[in-house]
């Protein structure tokens, strides 16, 4: 049974066929039928050279050998308990020795669910109410982070989203420094994506981040860094070891759980001991501290190392660099943004700094690449809007394969008239 087939039995017993909207494209998604390195095989029978990897958490990628073994002997000794365990306490030990900034961490599901916790904890801490997030920022489904635009143009980005719930929100433009007077006293926390993921790519200007820690350090809000992409992803330490700016509160994801669901929220002492049962504010979930994501997220971080970035960083630059020469020479007005193991290719004249800049990129271009791409054998997220990711998996003969059917797409939509070229 094949992809188109699979996705009409699908439109029938599922929400638009799918178990999450950035999954869905046309005419219909591909169905994963097994993946191993830095390649995926659809239901079609079609290999592709997957730059998605999950969203992220695949920095090893596709069933590494190392983890099997270890996910395996973990699920022979049960697949989950109800119980503490120990690889949930080596695996905290793990995340207080590797996150500058985090001395107690409380393991969940999502990394939405460990925003929601994280905001609650602030708040107790605090006794504030509101909050601030950034335009373009995404903390997961969560209703009081499912806000977006600026000044009049705040709105609710989903329905079912009380008005009582967003007046609680107050929402700045990222990069903005002059906007950060808006912190004041009656926040309780600040909540931002270090380095933005979910509108593409797009890097903190150099005084952004140390900016927003002193404004909060003047008005008393909590600060938490979302690091549930770059957390492990752009360094063993996330983005705050990066940029040297620590925040109070750190939502972690994705490599944390070597390839199984998990979130965590973790930070300075004072502030973790207010979650129950040493304090006030509630947590629980019958898979937090599941042995089998335990098991898997210790085997992956145990094997990052400052040769996994080194190399990550590399082959992502010779990528990148493929790209803009390839892009430049077919004059089409793009910006490549990348760091580390990230990068997001966009079809704008002007530079990407922010939610405003990014939409001004043109998702028309994107979709015509992105489909030549798929039909070639290169899987990009299906979004213009997404992150790219780079794995220890991916080889010489996998850029170089990249790189040849990118420059045949680009040609082919630029043949085609599908770009306006320079």
């Amino acid at each position: 049974m094949n992809s188109s087939e699979l996705f009409n039995r699908a439109l029938q017993v599922m929400p638009g066929g799918v178990s999450s909207p950035v999954r869905r494209f046309l005419p219909n998604p591909f169905y994963a039928s097994r993946a191993k390195g830095s390649k995926i095989l659809t239901e079609d029978g079609l290999w592709l050279i997957d730059y998605c990897l999950a969203y992220g958490p695949l920095i090893f990628g596709h069933a590494p050998d190392f983890l099997i073994e270890e996910i395996f002997q973990q699920i022979r000794e049960g697949s989950v308990y109800g119980t503490p365990h120990k690889s949930e306490v080596e695996l905290a030990e793990e995340v207080v020795r590797s996150v500058p900034s985090v001395s107690m961490v409380r393991f969940v599901n999502s990394g939405g669910e460990a925003a929601m916790s994280a905001l609650r904890v602030a708040r107790a801490f605090t006794g504030r109410d509101k909050i601030v997030k950034f335009d373009g920022c995404y903390h997961g489904a969560v209703d009081p982070l499912l806000v977006d635009g600026v000044g009049t143009g705040t709105h609710a980005c989903s329905g079912g989203i009380p008005r009582s719930i967003l007046d609680g929100t107050i929402v700045l433009p990222f990069n903005d420094v002059a906007s950060l007077s808006r912190i004041d006293e009656g926040v309780a926390a600040v909540i931002v994506e270090p380095v933005m993921g979910n509108v593409g790519l797009v890097p903190p200007d150099r005084d952004f981040l140390r900016a927003l820690r002193e404004a909060c350090n003047s008005s008393g809000a909590l600060l938490i860094f979302d690091e549930v992409i770059t957390g492990f992803r752009i360094s063993k330490g996330g983005a705050q070891q990066a940029y040297g700016v620590y925040p109070d509160l750190t939502i972690l994801g994705k490599i944390l759980g070597g390839g199984f669901p998990i979130g965590a929220f973790g930070g300075k002492r004072e502030i973790m001991e207010m979650v129950a049962p040493c304090g006030c504010v509630y947590n629980a979930g019958t898979f937090n501290g599941n042995p089998v994501t335990m098991v898997a997220g210790l085997t992956v971080l145990r094997h990052l190392n400052q040769g996994v970035y080194s190399r990550l960083s590399e082959l992502t630059e010779r990528l990148c660099s493929g790209f803009e020469e390839i892009l430049e020479d077919a004059g089409i007005p793009s910006h490549v943004n990348r760091l580390g193991s990230l990068f997001t290719i966009f079809f704008s004249e002007v530079p990407v700094r922010d939610k405003d800049t990014a939409r001004r990129s043109r998702p028309e271009v994107f979709s015509a690449l992105h489909r030549q791409l798929l039909e070639n054998g290169v899987y990009f997220p299906p979004s213009q809007f997404e992150c790219c990711f780079t794995s220890v998996a991916h080889s010489a003969d996998d850029l170089n394969a990249t790189l040849e059917k990118f420059s045949v797409a680009v040609e082919k939509i630029r043949r085609d008239g599908g770009v306006k070229c320079s």
